[in-house]
């Protein structure tokens, strides 16, 4: 097997607006938080990825009126402050957080590599989010988010993380700026025609490409695609080496507990786990440790995770959902289950307690980030991880990069 990169042809801001343009993804924030990001931004790619924060107050998330939206705040943008690439190209974009860097390319990949498993994934998706992001694509015949990607790069001399630090050495960035949240972010239009055909070779030699983040978007583009439009065969994404990227924790926070009072729990919960108090928050350092915090205390946890040899069942979110949430909060299926939320590492120990001190929620779990190589080897092995297993930071802009099919 090999990885088929294929340059295109993107439409993206002016130099002088990708700043203006550059927003989040449009899955980190609800309505209200991406109204508030986008207050008095005109030119924010919210507008088009989030597209109910332009209609009026109330209006369905899945209504069609702001897919229609969303397609014309894109027309509005490409009308503005948008421009097209007049041939085919590949993009080199790079963030740096907190003095590191990651490097990837911006490609379209092959929706039957894909169906193929030559791009592999770790976690289902939920049909009612496929098929937001499936009419929004075809809304707008565009592919308006990049794709979350990673490969394990072969340390040579035409590796692809080596072809692009030469471009980069030897280049000035289209784009460059800070974003309000101090990440900054870099971008490279590969306009050499021979750079290029080193890059597609490179990635010939490429085994396979992890999905790190956009499931949905994936697969919503496989089910967008159509073979009377062959641009739509291929969808964006950015690929970094392995090594490069962070993954950050992702946490769990619960309504109730499950018709137990505190003591009755504490007690559920010792019978499977060391617990300690801790005076101040638990943020695990090492696996098996789990933090909880419940009517204004921490408690460091130990878990006996049991014999097992199963790749996905030594994750701590699997231990955690097998060991408590499962058998003593009844939450079977943390996909479905209302009672349960996920709160991503980036909003700290802060974001648990102000959940259950407001007493929206009852507990909250704090656990340790899941790795690379975890994630990679539950992929390889066709496995499955527990939805919400991965919170990468930083995230990539959407914005900078719309492939138009």
């Amino acid at each position: 097997m090999s990885v088929t990169i294929k340059p295109f042809c993107a439409l993206r801001p002016k130099p002088e607006m990708a700043k203006d343009v550059a927003a989040l993804p449009y899955d980190v924030m609800n309505t209200e938080e991406a109204k508030t990001e986008a207050a008095n931004k005109p030119y924010s790619f919210l507008h088009v990825d989030k597209a109910e924060i332009d209609c009026p107050k109330g209006t369905d998330l899945y209504s069609p009126v702001v897919y229609t939206k969303a397609k014309e705040n894109l027309q509005k943008l490409a009308d503005n402050v948008l421009i097209k690439d007049e041939k085919p190209m590949l993009y080199i974009y790079q963030l740096t957080a907190n003095g590191c860097t990651q490097t990837g390319l911006g490609a379209c990949v092959s929706v039957a590599e894909y169906e193929q498993g030559v791009i592999k994934r770790h976690e289902f998706t939920r049909p009612d989010k496929e098929q937001d992001r499936i009419n929004h694509m075809l809304a707008c015949s565009a592919h308006t988010g990049p794709i979350f990607m990673a490969y394990r790069d072969s340390a040579d001399s035409t590796s692809p993380r080596a072809l692009m630090s030469e471009w980069i050495a030897t280049n000035k960035p289209t784009y460059d700026f800070i974003a309000d949240d101090g990440v900054k972010h870099a971008l490279w239009v590969i306009e050499d025609d021979m750079v290029q055909e080193k890059l597609i070779k490179a990635f010939e030699d490429v085994p396979c490409i992890y999905i790190a983040d956009g499931h949905h978007r994936n697969e919503a583009a496989r089910k967008a695609a159509n073979a009377n439009s062959p641009e739509s065969l291929f969808y964006l994404a950015v690929i970094f080496p392995h090594d490069e990227l962070a993954i950050m924790d992702y946490n769990r926070v619960v309504k109730d507990l499950n018709g137990l009072d505190k003591s009755e729990f504490l007690s559920a919960v010792k019978k499977i786990a060391m617990v300690q108090k801790s005076p101040a928050p638990v943020k695990p350092t090492c696996k098996n440790e789990v933090g909880m915090y419940m009517s204004g205390q921490w408690y460091q946890l130990a878990i006996d995770k049991g014999e097992t040899t199963d790749i996905t069942g030594q994750l701590d979110v699997s231990i955690l959902q097998n060991k408590i949430l499962s058998p003593i909060l009844g939450i079977q299926d943390p996909k479905a289950d209302a009672r349960i939320d996920f709160v991503g590492g980036i909003r700290g120990t802060e974001e648990l307690e102000r959940r259950v001190n407001s007493g929206e929620m009852a507990v909250a779990f704090a656990l340790y980030p899941t790795s690379m190589e975890e994630l990679m080897a539950v992929a390889d092995a066709d496995q499955i991880m527990p939805p919400k297993s991965t919170w990468f930071e930083p995230k990539l802009r959407s914005g900078l990069l719309v492939h138009v099919f």
